[in-house]
C-alpha cells in the first residue's frame, strides 16, 4: 500500500486568512505548501514545534531542536555493529540459499525412502526401550 495524500481542512477568520495569505506570498509559496512545511515540521519534532519571533531565535536554536554530541567511539562502534550485522543477514541468506538447493536435490533424487529423518528417530526412542551402551 502507498501513501496515499489525506486532505485536512479546518476554519479560520477572514483576518487569520488574509495575514496566511500575506505570509505565503512573501514567501512565493501557496498557502497549501505552507500548511504543508508546518505540519511536516511539527510531526518530524513530535509536536515540539513554536513560532517565535526572528529576533528571539538565538536564543531558542540553542534549545530546539535539541542536539545531543556523541563519542566518535561510539558512532565507529555503530557502523561495526551495523557491517556486522549486515554480513550475518549476508550469511544467513547464504545458508537458505543452501538448505533450499539441498532440498531440491532431495526431492529430485529417486532413492529418497533411504532417508532418516531426525524427528522420526526421537519418535522411535521415546516408544522403545532406552539404548544402552555395552
Amino acid at each position: 500500500m502507498g501513501n496515499k495524500n489525506k486532505t485536512v481542512s479546518f476554519r479560520v477568520n477572514e483576518d487569520t486568512f488574509d495575514a496566511l495569505r500575506d505570509i505565503a506570498e512573501e514567501r512565493d509559496l501557496s498557502l497549501s505548501a505552507v500548511f504543508r512545511d508546518y505540519v511536516d515540521q511539527l510531526v518530524a519534532h513530535d509536536g515540539k514545534v513554536r513560532v517565535v519571533p526572528e529576533d528571539e531565535t538565538t536564543e531558542v536554536e540553542s534549545e530546539f531542536p535539541p542536539t545531543v554530541e556523541v563519542s566518535k567511539s561510539f558512532v565507529r562502534e555503530h557502523e561495526r555493529l551495523e557491517l556486522e550485522a549486515k554480513h550475518l543477514r549476508d550469511q544467513l541468506d547464504e545458508h537458505k540459499q543452501y538448505i533450499s538447493q539441498l532440498r531440491a536435490e532431495l526431492e529430485g533424487r529417486d532413492d529418497v525412502e533411504d532417508v532418516v529423518h531426525l524427528d522420526d528417530l526421537d519418535d522411535l526412542d521415546d516408544e522403545d526401550e532406552p539404548f544402552q551402551l555395552g
